[in-house]
């Protein structure tokens, strides 16, 4: 590799120029802390943060224009539809640099998250790599969800939530792309309202590319506040992946099925054993105790506030993510539905 006037030297080494890409809407709490985090990076080579602004209600616009004001690293390009996707494709567009590392305006990223992200690349091959999507709650509540979250009783067993060693993966968390893998399969498909990052990384592998999971890579995330934001942001998730299913066949798997069938047998339980035939009570009751019991061994270590907060959790993630992948519309997707 010949260096560029945008790729210093450090040592013998030649670090590659770095585009960092941000979707931003109402995120005026965590926007200022999550570009320090992003700015503030131990690495040697050049670094761009590409700010895609939404049309938000407070005063996001305001700080990121104070941000970019202080720093020529930063370059803010407009969002008028607020969708995230829309955003990502923006942002990728005013980009520069060969390596694309895509962060939310909530993501607090450590010191060397963009040199792991390069030298995994590099030592992979990959076209996108992703590490762990480290959930950490503040309140009992967003310390249950954020057990759940790294729960495989939770979420399944995705690497990016529970860890484990680093390989292939269907999907990463956030994730740091070559951008020549983003021009092949043509960015973000702006449909994709939710579900876009599983969507993305099922078009890289179908042309040939890989997707890379690495321990080393840690975002702190910060959970839903409560729980009918987390029953929201489920009942989204699951509508979105059933597009994801509908779209590409054969991406559906017993993981994805499992919330779907469970609300299916829980309901089907509740009706007939109110008619009278008892048996069917075992259903629902049968969820009610393993949701209970799994709380047990997955909560240690927590605060009893939390411990306690963990089944209502458990389950608030399970039937939201099912009803919505059953309630999905057809058209949805198709129509650009939110």
């Amino acid at each position: 590799m010949n260096p560029s006037p945008n790729t210093p030297l450090a040592g013998n080494r030649v670090w590659p120029a770095v585009s960092v890409i941000m979707p931003v809407l109402n995120e005026e709490r965590h926007l200022a802390e999550a570009v320090g985090g992003i700015l503030g990076q131990e690495y040697a080579g050049e670094l761009e943060l590409v700010l895609a602004i939404g049309p938000s209600r407070d005063r996001t616009q305001e700080i990121a224009e104070k941000l970019a004001a202080d720093d020529p690293r930063i370059v803010i390009v407009p969002n008028p539809t607020g969708r995230t996707p829309q955003g990502l494709n923006a942002a990728i567009k005013a980009s520069q640099y060969s390596i694309v590392v895509r962060v939310d305006g909530h993501s607090l990223l450590p010191p060397d998250y963009v040199r792991a992200a390069v030298e995994t690349l590099e030592e992979t091959g990959a076209d996108n790599v992703g590490g762990i999507m480290a959930a950490e709650g503040v309140t009992p509540f967003e310390k249950a969800v954020a057990r759940a979250m790294t729960s495989k009783i939770g979420i399944g067993n995705a690497p990016f939530h529970t860890g484990g060693g680093a390989g292939e993966a269907d999907t990463v968390y956030l994730g740091s792309f070559r951008r020549s893998a983003l021009e092949r399969v043509g960015g973000y498909d702006e449909t994709f309202v939710r579900a876009q990052d599983w969507e993305m990384n099922h078009r890289i592998r179908q042309t040939g590319g890989k997707v890379w999971f690495t321990p080393r890579m840690h975002v702190t995330y910060r959970p839903r506040p409560n729980i009918r934001a987390l029953a929201k942001q489920f009942f989204h998730t699951g509508r979105w992946r059933r597009v994801v299913g509908r779209e590409h066949q054969g991406t559906l798997n017993l993981r994805y099925l499992a919330p779907p069938i469970a609300v299916v047998a829980i309901v089907a339980g509740v009706v007939v054993g109110a008619v009278g035939f008892w048996p069917a009570w075992i259903l629902p009751g049968g969820y009610a105790a393993a949701v209970i019991l799994g709380s047990v061994p997955t909560g240690r270590g927590l605060p009893a506030s939390a411990w306690l907060r963990l089944p209502i959790v458990y389950a608030t993630m399970h039937l939201s993510w099912g009803l919505g992948f059953l309630l999905s519309p057809p058209s949805l997707g198709r129509s650009r539905e939110t």
